[in-house]
């Protein structure tokens, strides 16, 4: 054995030693042994102790031979006995030995805290000695070295506990992890502070000594380790810190620390929560400690010590964080994550346990301090100079990110009141003050008024005292709150004439404010941006007449300035934002947009605008050199005048266009009308202009604007006719198209509505094209009304939009007007109305049109093509929407004469002309009243730039124009109830220009008083409110069922057709519902029609879809009746259950809800045998509510359950099967009638009582079970539904409770586990398939043995009587064709001996193979595929091919063994199916001729 195995391998031996000496009862006490060493000396045992165990053990007595280890036990348990008092002797031996060499520091090290009870050692060990807590054992432990050593045991513990943390530090498995511990160290030193707290608690530990002996070795620490100190309560920061007499090798300490753990965060993903915890707790410390109201006498230097370290500390990471941003790091680099990690710390989860005290409030005003004062080294010049470049958006996001988080205890005034302060005690830096102030107008609401406020104190108190500081600060927060846009502060330019433009400003108090003024403002012009000084400039503060050259003095040196700059006060724009300090605009370019702007004011006002008035005085030179040369650019000046052309007479009656200008204009527009192509009729090419004839398509550009030249006499057809033919050659040759080419006939044309594409070449001549028409029409316009422009339009359209372009203009146009119509201009808006009647014109010529989704697969002619494109789905799409039809309606009304009313239906659909109808209807009230006879409005066409406004009124216009009522008499253009509810669903609510309760009333209005009332000959419903809810159910679904319900582009939530608009109609429907329910209004000679009209509408549309199992079929089937059930869940309750009046005794008639499960909604379980929960809960309301209504709600509740049992019996098992959730919901609703529950709810109750009872763990006699009521099917479904919510290990207790069951409970019982194994087929999880499997093989275990007859099941038909037809009713169609899978694969629980000898097997097993083989021939068995593919327990049943094969080999195997009466009606069964497996057939006729032929040799002899 040897020394080592004396030898404790460390302190855990130790650790027992203590234990066994804490149940031994002995002293801690001892001499303290020569070979004994310090605690601090060795881990274990001396060397001189392990000599002398080994010398022990080889010289047991005097005289003996050296023996081993083994033979003196051996001895020694055969001289003495062992006992009570031998043990204990042996103990305190054993306790004394290893006390002597015991390491306290690494004891600690190795005491993992509590452990778990261990057993009793043997051998003289018993159960009843106790172990103690290790704090408890560790103590005593010191307690006792200490009593060696002669010292208090607070300090040994102390210098002990600190060794240990500092080994704990030191001895890290990652050196790169900083400031933080790793997994390993965090165990330790939690245990170790756990005993550490315990020797706190029991007075053994001195936290002085501790903190002085941490200090010894501060390099050592870890920040994470002293954090833990104070979280654990073992000693608090404050009072670690103040333990230090050094203070600033404390702050430099934790500034390294937190510098460190700063950097560090992002990298170590893992621990980011300790991180965040540590930094945290420091700052709050930091915080509490460092800004704390101290006064009285308290406040001495020991109490000053730790607010020292903490605001140092918390000065010094602020300003390396300042510095860090000024220096302008890398984003990614450790600095830049140590001050984002550092700014992160003031957030509002850090100070909410310090929130109700002043500390934060302090803290925060002493930040901000610091960071405006923060090397003030930028002065007042270098801040005017720059500012620009400190607005929000270019201040650095981590200073702004601070900003806001200082912002956030202090108040917008508690704010502007400490920018003050500071602005007024401190030497500033200006990019943090100013980008301060712009962060505060950008976060605060209110700010502006409090900065104007502000500024307007500070610019009363600047000149009450001629304070220049108050001035310089006024200017520079103005300017700075000003670039951050008029949303939040006005403009630089309105402020400074708004403060210095009138009398009342400060300035004109006296000479000496304006010297003031104007002393400050000239100090300014050398750093100033020429934006501000054009400010100054153009509008000059108000100065007495007296004080003039004051101002003259100032204008001279601004415009030197802007002359050295180079830019020139008298080149700025009439219109130019002065509000920026953006780049001043290039004159030529700025004059060009005056122009158009001044144009369209002077369009709008008919008068020459203010801006261009005051700089033809004030202004003259930019004036005369640049804005008149813009605006008298030389072009062919058309025979009626324009809008320019009259704004140019208008400048020149006024003498505002020099005579030379003027004559030099009008020659040169002469010049221009010379090269008019007057001989283009014959032929002749004209040149373009060098600029546009590069290219075929620079050529194309030419032969338009020719064109629009030639647009100054619409009528004359030659001059027109020729040059659209010189642009149909030129568009040959820009889309590279021969002539053949141009004459070739498309058939058809598809487009992509969602995503319609051009290419780049083909798109740019669409547009030029497009625009050249808008730009001809607005110009031809000008000069006549549509109906006296001649021809020139449809010409234009039939030669350009040829059938070899025509696929790319309407692919345009659908860019246009579907993806971008809301931002078409209102002359692009009349320019393609236009086109669209006269494309509509040559509809007959024309292919149709077929698009994509979401809109009518079918062919659309030109007019329905521009109808799909209008939606009116928005505010903006509508307001677009009512614009294109108002403009199309009044053009074609202009165009065509009254009597030409076959060209109005050719070039206007019906469907423009409802939505029209719609919209106005929709958006106008007024239009909702009846049309006065005296009403004779002109037509709206005005081809001019129509704000919303104009458009509504010229909707309204069109609207009581005489001839638009006569076009609305024609049939084809009524807007039916019909059309109004398709209109009204594509309508989003949340984006829809009427509110809530606008469109409830608007709806109110369009139901009640105009459609319903309406006959049906124009629309309407003939007041028959059921017709009307008939129609709305109809158009609901089919809108539901279409894929405009569902815009990809959207995200919608497909509850109705995935639109809120649905949502709203259908609220109208359940009004209408209700006002039926009450009592239905029937029509007079009308006769009462029995049956609901919901069920009358489902059972046509069913009867109109397509029969079939196919997947197509199935899928098509199953929305719509899921599309039914949403919609009959939406409406009252008693929908379900009929409406019997009180007065009448007879029982709700629920035949149509029965017959729509049992054909129908049977087929949507996906669970097998019951119905889902929302329809299953409303029936039960219904019948609730039929209760409600009747005289006696006993014997109406037992009437309408009785039913059920017969015509439908899976209302009664879906109860069953959602019972836990129903039940509460019954009795609450029947304690109102205050009687006993109706026997058949009681029935259904008691059922699930006996399932639960049955399979309950707590039921241990099959005499406490509840007793099964009947019918049995009843209880065998409660049953079921119990094992499959119980689980499959219940299942065969409780069949062994049941007793002596009914068959016709176990039979049913079988069926409903048959049900659920094909439905965990259907609707996986797969898990589920393998538990549904193991019941029905134990129920079937179960019949077998009781020998119940259970084959039937499997040959189950619509045509059976009883048992048989009830079960048919309970099981969905696709689970009926699907029990050959289940029959086989329940193959392997087959007791194939007591099969074999039932002469009814055969049949069955046969039809089921032959059902099987078809179900995979027709692909019905993919279900399986999927399951085993996905489940490896699986994969060898649930395959197809497999399970096939298996049901082969069984029935080969099992034919020759059956008897002679189970091929009685082989023959019929294998005509129908027999040539799906020739080899089987083959087996089963030769068997069945063979057993007939044994049968007559066996006959008897009678003669």
């Amino acid at each position: 054995m040897g020394r080592q195995s004396w030898r404790p391998a460390n302190g855990k031996a130790a650790l027992a030693a203590s234990q066994w000496e804490g149940r031994a009862g002995q002293p801690m006490g001892g001499q303290r042994g020569a070979g004994g060493r310090s605690c601090r000396q060795l881990p274990g045992l001396s060397m001189s102790g392990s000599r002398a165990l080994a010398a022990a053990a080889s010289d047991p007595g005097s005289g003996s031979c050296r023996r081993t280890w083994a033979e003196l036990l051996a001895g020694r348990a055969q001289r003495q006995k062992p006992g009570p008092e031998r043990g204990r002797r042996v103990l305190a031996a054993a306790l004394q030995l290893l006390r002597r060499h015991v390491d306290l520091s690494q004891l600690l090290l190795e005491v993992d805290g509590p452990r778990p009870a261990e057993p009793a050692l043997s051998g003289g060990m018993d159960g009843r000695m106790d172990r103690g807590s290790p704090g408890a054992l560790v103590g005593s432990a010191l307690r006792d070295q200490a009593s060696r050593l002669g010292v208090p045991v607070a300090v040994l513990s102390s210098h002990t506990v600190a060794s240990s943390f500092v080994q704990i530090c030191a001895a890290r498995a990652e050196p790169s992890r900083g400031v933080l511990l790793d997994p390993e160290q965090r165990k330790k030193l939690s245990s170790l502070l756990e005993i550490a707290g315990h020797l706190l608690a029991h007075s053994m530990f001195s936290r002085l000594t501790f903190c002085q002996e941490l200090w010894k070795v501060q390099d050592s620490l870890l920040l994470e380790a002293v954090w833990r100190l104070q979280i654990q309560n073992i000693v608090s920061l404050q009072e670690l810190l103040e333990s230090h007499s050094d203070v600033q090798a404390v702050v430099a300490w934790l500034f390294r620390n937190l510098r460190c753990l700063c950097e560090q965060t992002e990298d170590t993903s893992q621990h980011v929560d300790i991180t965040r915890a540590v930094l945290s707790d420091f700052v709050q410390v930091f915080v509490l400690r460092g800004f704390q109201k101290i006064s009285g006498p308290r406040r001495n230097v020991e109490a000053e010590q730790m607010p020292q370290i903490a605001v140092a500390v918390l000065q010094r990471m602020l300003l390396f964080a300042l510095e860090t941003l000024a220096a302008g790091v890398q984003e990614e680099s450790k600095a830049h994550k140590a001050v984002r990690c550092w700014f992160s710390g003031f957030s509002g989860h850090t100070f909410h346990s310090i929130i109700s005290t002043d500390s934060s409030k302090r803290f925060f005003r002493h930040t901000l301090t610091q960071i405006l004062t923060h090397q003030p080294v930028l002065k007042v010049s270098d801040a005017v100079q720059m500012q620009r470049d400190w607005s929000f958006a270019r201040t650095h996001p981590l200073l702004t990110g601070l900003y806001r988080r200082l912002f956030v205890l202090l108040s917008p005034e508690e704010l502007v009141g400490h920018l003050q302060d500071v602005l007024e005690t401190h030497e500033v830096n200006w990019q943090h003050v100013l980008s301060c102030v712009s962060t505060m107008v950008i976060c605060f609401p209110g700010a502006q008024r409090l900065v104007t406020d502000w500024v307007t104190c500070l610019l009363a108190r600047a000149f009450e005292s001629f304070d220049l500081d108050c001035m310089v600060t006024v200017f520079l927060v103005v300017r700075q709150a000003a670039l951050e846009g008029p949303s939040v502060f006005p403009s630089y330019a309105d402020w400074f004439q708004a403060s210095f433009g009138s009398s009342r400003g400060h300035h004109c108090s006296s000479k000496k404010a304006l010297v003031f003024l104007f002393k400050f403002l000239s100090d300014l012009v050398p750093f100033e941006a020429p934006r501000y000084l054009q400010v100054h400039i153009l509008h000059p503060p108000l100065v007495p007449s007296k004080y003039r050259s004051l101002l003259t003095d100032y204008v001279s040196l601004a415009k030197t300035r802007l002359a050295d700059l180079k830019v020139s006060v008298e080149n700025m724009g009439l219109y130019e934002d002065l509000s920026t300090a953006r780049d001043v605009t290039e004159p030529h370019r700025q004059a060009s947009q005056d122009v158009e702007k001044a144009i369209q004011v002077f369009e709008h006002t008919g008068k020459i605008p203010i801006a261009v008035m005051e700089a033809s005085i004030f202004r003259r030179p930019y004036y005369i050199s640049h804005f008149l040369p813009a605006l008298l650019t030389p072009r062919v000046i058309p025979s009626a005048p324009d809008s320019r052309v009259a704004f140019i007479e208008t400048l020149k009656r006024a003498d505002k266009i020099p005579s030379s200008l003027y004559s030099t204009y009008r020659q040169a527009c002469s010049a221009a009308g010379e090269k008019t192509p007057t001989n283009a009729a014959l032929g002749m090419e004209v040149e373009a202009e060098p600029g546009c004839a590069e290219g075929s398509l620079g050529l194309l550009t030419a032969a338009l604007q020719e064109l629009r030249a030639a647009m100054t006499d619409p009528a004359h057809y030659d001059v027109l006719s020729a040059q659209i033919a010189v642009v149909s050659e030129r568009l040959h040759s820009a889309l590279g198209l021969s002539e053949d080419d141009g004459s070739s006939e498309v058939s058809k044309i598809q487009l992509s509505v969602l995503a319609p594409k051009l290419e780049q070449r083909e798109q740019q001549v669409v547009d030029l094209l497009l625009t050249s028409f808008c730009q001809n029409l607005m110009a031809a316009s000008t000069f006549a009304p549509p109906d006296r422009q001649g021809s020139w339009a449809a010409r234009f359209v039939t030669t350009t939009c040829r059938r070899s372009l025509l696929p790319a203009v309407l692919t345009r146009l659908c860019q246009l007007l579907h993806h971008q119509g809301p931002s078409l201009s209102a002359s692009h808006v009349l320019g393609l109305a236009a086109l669209a009647i006269h494309l509509g014109e040559s509809r007959s010529v024309l292919p149709e049109v077929h698009m994509g989704p979401p809109t009518l697969a079918r062919g659309l002619s030109i007019p329905e093509f521009f109808s799909s494109l209008l939606t009116c789905r928005s505010k903006e799409s509508s307001l677009f929407c009512l614009k294109f039809c108002t403009a199309t309606i009044s053009y074609a009304l202009c165009k065509f004469s009254p009597q030409s009313c076959d060209a109005w239906y050719s070039c206007l659909s019906p469907g423009l002309i409802k939505k029209f109808q719609f919209i106005v209807l929709r958006l106008f009230s007024e239009a909702r009243d009846p049309l006065s006879v005296e009403d004779t409005a002109s037509l709206p066409w005005r081809p001019s730039c129509l704000p919303p406004a104009d458009w509504q009124r010229a909707a309204l216009c069109l609207w009581r124009q005489r001839a638009f009522q006569e076009l609305l008499k024609e049939k084809d253009f009524h807007l039916t109830f019909r059309d109004w509810v398709q209109l009204e669903l594509e309508i989003h609510p949340e984006v829809d220009s009427l509110s809530d309760i606008e469109r409830r009333d608007f709806h109110q209005w369009a139901i009640r008083e105009h459609f319903v009332p309406m006959p049906s000959a124009a629309g309407g419903c003939d007041g028959d409110l059921e017709t009307a809810c008939t129609i709305l159910v109809s158009v609901l679904m089919d809108f539901c069922q279409s894929s405009r319900s569902c815009d990809p582009s959207e995200n919608s939530d497909l509850v109705l057709g995935g639109y809120m608009g649905n949502r709203d109609i259908f609220s109208r429907l359940q009004e209408m519902a209700a006002d039926l329910e009450q009592g239905p209004v029937v029509p007079h000679g009308h006769a009462w029609s029995r049956g609901h009209f919901l069920f009358r509408i489902f059972h046509s549309r069913l009867q109109a879809l397509a029969g079939g199992w196919d997947m197509a079929s199935r899928l098509q089937r199953q929305r719509e009746l899921l599309m039914y059930k949403r919609i009959l869940l939406g409406l009252p309750p008693s929908v379900l259950v009929g409406n019997p009046r009180a007065e009448q005794p007879a029982t709700p008639d629920c035949a149509e809800f029965f017959h729509l499960v049992n054909s129908e909604l049977r087929n949507l379980c996906s669970r097998g045998g019951a119905l889902t929960h929302d329809i299953t809960v409303h029936f039960f309301r219904g019948l609730l509510q039929a209760c409600l209504r009747s005289r006696d709600p006993a014997l109406t509740a037992d009437q309408i359950l009785t039913s059920c049992q017969t015509e439908c019996p899976l209302v009664l098992t879906s109860a069953l099967l959602w019972w836990q959730r129903l039940e509460p919901e019954l009795l609450c609703w029947w304690r109102c009638f205050q009687s006993p529950l109706p026997r058949e709810l009681q029935r259904l109750r008691d059922a699930w009582r006996f399932a639960s009872s049955l399979l309950s763990p707590d039921t241990e006699f099959p005499d406490t079970v509840s007793p099964a009521p009947g019918p049995a099917w009843v209880s065998a479904a409660a049953l079921h539904f119990a094992i499959q919510q119980a689980g499959k290990g219940s299942l065969r207790k409780g069949l062994e409770r049941l007793g002596c069951p009914t068959e016709e409970l176990l039979v049913v019982l079988f069926f409903f586990s048959l049900m659920g194994l094909l439905s965990t087929h259907l609707t996986p999880p797969a898990a589920s398939c393998l538990t549904a499997l193991d019941v029905c093989a134990e129920i079937l275990e179960y019949l077998e043995k009781r020998k119940v007859p259970w084959l039937p099941l499997f040959q189950l038909t619509e045509t059976d009587a009883g048992l048989g037809h009830l079960l048919f009713l309970l099981a969905p169609d696709q689970h009926v064709r699907l029990m050959p899978v289940a029959f086989y694969s329940l193959l392997s629980y087959f007791d194939e001996d007591a099969l074999t000898q039932d002469d009814a097997f055969l049949p069955v097993a046969v039809d089921m193979y032959l059902k099987l083989l078809c179900l995979f021939v027709a692909g019905e068995t993919g279900v399986l595929s999927s399951l085993a593919s996905r489940t490896q327990e699986l994969q060898g049943q649930g395959c197809p091919v497999g399970l096939i094969t298996k049901a082969r080999l069984f029935l080969l195997r099992s034919i020759p063994r059956c008897s002679r009466a189970s091929f009685s009606n082989m023959a019929e069964l294998l005509a129908t199916r027999g040539d799906c497996d020739p080899e089987v057939s083959a087996a089963l006729l030769s068997r069945q001729r063979a057993m007939q032929d044994t049968g007559l040799s066996q006959e008897p002899c009678l003669f």
